[in-house]
């Protein structure tokens, strides 16, 4: 009896173990060849302009990090030119003082939309110690943007990178940011429906109802930096 007892605990606790574990990140340094570098810190190859054939020249490589400078005339969001659907993906970010950005994904680039953010949910980049949107819950660094707040607030200040994964797998999604997972929710389902009835995006046909598409990178406006863009399909 003791060693049955024994032997179900221990299966309890493997099955414990293994789930816990499969909702962590991949490993970044494993299984390098499953990885699409994104940005490699000397070609924009995987990017183009929303609508457009190439990246608009704001979008510079200087010492192999990817900038946005909004001094330079060319502007506009970039977006993958692959289409994504299962996927974990990992970059690092920092912007200038008060800031404003965003990392959208299954964006649909058609006539039908006028912006990225049209069908994209957004994990925010923000300054949130100077913009005025850190004052607003939903609105702030890594939250998904007017939807879901992060159960913590751990963006570093303007100026210091961070540390990002999106993570969208059969629906299920993780934002974590800077090694730590702030908001987790589940998309089509009705509670998924009701979030963005709650939401800015309410009367928006065809907002976070895609199941995949483009990874896209916001023109807000501030100066942002992007390095170490990879993405891995789960």
């Amino acid at each position: 009896m003791n060693k049955l007892l024994l032997f179900l605990s221990a299966m309890v606790l493997l099955f414990s173990y293994c789930k816990n574990k499969s909702q962590e990140p991949v490993d970044s340094v494993s299984d390098e060849d499953d990885w699409i570098v994104l940005f490699d810190g000397s070609s924009l190859d995987h990017w183009k302009g929303w609508k457009k054939d190439s990246v608009a020249a704001a979008w510079q490589i200087e010492d192999n990090v990817l900038v946005f400078n909004p001094e330079i005339e060319g502007r506009g969001d970039i977006i993958t030119r692959e289409q994504f659907e299962n996927f974990e993906l990992h970059l690092d970010w920092k912007i200038e003082d008060c800031g404003n950005s965003g990392i959208m994904y299954n964006v649909q680039e058609s006539e039908e939309y006028d912006h990225p953010y049209s069908t994209g949910p957004e994990m925010q980049i923000l300054d949130n110690k100077c913009h005025p949107d850190g004052r607003i819950e939903k609105h702030r660094a890594g939250d998904l943007y007017d939807m879901i707040k992060t159960s913590v607030v751990n963006v570093k200040p303007a100026g210091e990178w961070n540390s990002i994964i999106l993570i969208s797998n059969n629906a299920h999604v993780e934002f974590w940011q800077n090694d730590t997972k702030v908001v987790e929710f589940e998309m089509h389902t009705d509670t998924w429906a009701e979030t963005i009835a709650n939401s800015k995006f309410k009367d928006w046909k065809g907002f976070g109802t895609y199941k995949k598409g483009s990874i896209a990178i916001q023109d807000h406006g501030d100066k942002v930096w992007f390095r170490d863009i990879r993405i891995k399909s789960l």
